[in-house]
């Protein structure tokens, strides 16, 4: 099955619309799949959004492949990089403002309802919802007059639906969008380095994007170091995971075997999280660690998916402006 990192989507009441993720990145989706999950759900804005020459085929399908509409696609392209845009210095990605993706992806949603209305009923957020949010988040930033635009686009669009308080809200956000620049937590350099004294073993891994919520860590390979250390106290399970973004309740996961044998709950410092616990004797199996929420199995990103991501996002830098989200625009705008 292909991992979710690869398949942009948006969840449709009563289907799924799916694009290419290479096509969406490079700014060319040509084609678009539509599956059902419940036709009759999904009957009323099929239509509006395939045609009456493909809706029949694709009700009685329960699939369909038809050419890309711009409005879902640019809605499946904010909702992706919301997840899995893999922010790292060291590759050269600059930090999504998730706030400048949630004011888009509200205008992109909008316009997909009023593409096809009732499409998104039970969406994982209305408009007004990603306004809500994104309000609460933007400061200072690189693009102002962008900003002040869908502010004033999403102002007319709440006016139109007698939603007075969000269209006044959305105003007074436009009057009051001003050039800036949003700080991020990210402090870059080496941590502090094991002088090997009573080092037992160790080793390097790489997070699992598909393990920690977005925008919390660098997205690139080795950047967890882990040791076991012999101390006249107790031995114990020492944990650094390079490249902070923001802060969120992670935990080092250290395996024996593939048996999870100690838990180390990290902590966030300048620019890195760290963690260390008590071990009651050194293990003698394979070991090995995985940094995230929860020890729980689940669909793994591999360092193939990861290269693969990280390289269409990077050729993204030659596309015409237009192309790129407005928050890529204002991170290449505001100093890295």
């Amino acid at each position: 099955m292909t991992h979710p990192v690869h398949t942009p989507v948006v969840a449709a009441d009563g289907g799924l619309v799916h694009f290419g993720l290479a096509e969406l990145l490079a700014g060319t989706p040509a084609s678009m799949r539509i599956e059902l999950t419940d036709a009759t759900a999904a009957e009323p804005w099929l239509t509006r959004l395939v045609g009456a020459d493909h809706a029949p085929a694709a009700l009685e399908a329960g699939h369909v492949d038809v050419p890309a509409r711009p409005e879902p696609a640019t809605l499946a392209l904010l909702l992706w990089a919301r997840r899995w845009w893999p922010a790292s210095p060291v590759l050269g990605v600059p930090p999504l403002d998730p706030a400048l993706l949630d004011l888009e992806a509200a205008v992109a949603t909008a316009a997909v309802d009023d593409l096809a209305e009732g499409m998104l009923d039970g969406f994982e957020a209305t408009p007004g919802e990603l306004f809500d949010a994104a309000a609460d988040g933007i400061a200072a930033t690189a693009v102002p007059e962008e900003v002040r635009d869908l502010c004033l686009r999403l102002s007319a669009w709440f006016d139109d639906r007698d939603d007075v308080v969000r269209a006044e809200a959305a105003a007074a956000l436009a009057a009051a969008s001003a050039p800036g620049r949003r700080a991020y937590a990210l402090a870059a350099g080496a941590g502090p380095q094991a002088t090997g004294e009573g080092v037992v073993t160790g080793g390097r891994a790489s997070v699992d994007w598909a393990r920690v919520p977005p925008g919390v860590l660098d997205a690139a390979e080795d950047t967890v170091t882990w040791r076991i250390v012999a101390a006249p106290a107790a031995t114990r399970l020492e944990v650094e995971v390079d490249g902070a973004f923001a802060d969120a309740a992670l935990t080092a996961f250290a395996t024996d075997d593939g048996a999870v044998f100690a838990e180390v709950p990290l902590r966030l410092g300048p620019g890195r999280f760290t963690g260390a616990v008590d071990l009651a004797a050194v293990p003698t199996g394979h070991l090995g660690l995985v940094v995230g929420v929860t020890a729980e199995s689940l669909a793994e990103t591999t360092p193939a998916d990861r290269a693969e991501v990280v390289s269409l996002v990077r050729a993204r830098e030659a596309l015409a402006p237009v192309a790129r989200t407005l928050a890529e625009r204002a991170a290449g705008a505001a100093e890295f």
